[in-house]
């Protein structure tokens, strides 16, 4: 990926994070793209077990207007890798680093793009600043306790079995490079790149993590987390919502669709029928034309 990565050190961990676009002013903060700020800030927030790189389209496409953000998660992409030991690998500590990179970085007039575990770590986070936001575009991904385990993720939490086989064999990853897919093949630039941070056992701490982290039952901890943040909805219900939802996903199935088409009637919804869940990847064309239709609405704040 041809673009250089900036980091702020969160505690004694440095997180990594692409920042493009207009450059008019001097910067106030150190490292920092310095756009205006009537510049929309589109935020990409990766899931598992993707990055940054995911979204390196949407830079190309967009960067030229807006100010491109996309960060990853500690455990991820450019960032540090701490063991389990030394960072808590929880969808909450996900979302406190993010908050921490808007303030940091004084990102406004922001326009949400998330996909996967990235739905609801971002849309936790921007609801803590909600005075910085000015939409939400949501790719294949859900924010409330899910409702269902699909069998091919609850494999990789067997016991015994479960670490060795997403940490060891790296299976979890290198399976998403073709169950993801659907409408079409990765290519092999793509696979690599997509699979690049993850080259040995200790730098796949964070895809076992959030395999565990995704919780079934009320007694696990992230559960209360997803169920405040799904009585929080509501709140984003008067701002622009665009959801663009590949139909065959077997992970984020249509139904995740249609809760949020509950939860926000006014959303604008693109479906796209024969892709799968690496919605950017299977259907890169539809997809930025898609946010590129929704950009042309005016900001609301």
């Amino acid at each position: 990926m041809p673009y250089r990565s900036k980091t702020i050190t969160i505690g004694s961990h440095r997180l990594r994070y692409l920042d493009e676009g207009p450059t008019q002013t001097p910067a106030q903060n150190p490292g920092q793209n310095p756009a205006v700020d009537s510049t929309r800030t589109i935020l990409c927030v990766h899931g598992n077990p993707t990055w940054s790189f995911y979204y390196r389209r949407v830079i190309e496409r967009f960067s030229a207007d807006h100010r491109v953000v996309a960060v990853d998660h500690l455990g991820c992409g450019r960032s540090d890798k701490p063991d389990q030991d030394h960072f808590a690998y929880t969808m909450a500590a996900h979302r406190d680093n993010l908050i921490e990179v808007i303030d940091r970085l004084d990102l406004k007039n922001i326009v949400l793009l998330a996909h996967d575990w990235g739905g609801a770590i971002g849309l936790s986070a921007v609801h803590r600043r909600r005075d910085r936001l000015s939409g939400i575009v949501l790719l294949n991904t859900a924010a409330f306790p899910p409702p269902y385990m699909p069998r091919r993720i609850a494999a990789c939490r067997w016991p015994i079995v479960g670490t060795p086989a997403v940490r060891g064999l790296n299976l979890f990853a290198k399976a998403a490079i073709t169950m993801a897919m659907s409408r079409t093949k990765l290519s092999e630039q793509a696979a690599r790149g997509l699979l690049a941070p993850y080259d040995c056992w200790a730098n796949r701490v964070a895809i076992d993590r959030f395999v565990r982290d995704i919780p079934l039952k009320p007694s696990h901890p992230t559960y209360d987390t997803l169920s405040e943040l799904e009585l929080n909805l509501k709140d984003f219900d008067h701002l622009p919502i665009q959801l663009i939802w590949g139909m065959k996903d077997w992970c984020f199935r249509p139904e995740c669709l249609w809760r949020f088409e509950q939860i926000w009637p006014n959303a604008r919804v693109q479906e796209l029928a024969t892709t799968g869940h690496y919605v950017m990847e299977d259907s890169p064309e539809e997809t930025l034309a898609t946010i590129a239709s929704f950009l042309q609405a005016p900001a609301t704040c």
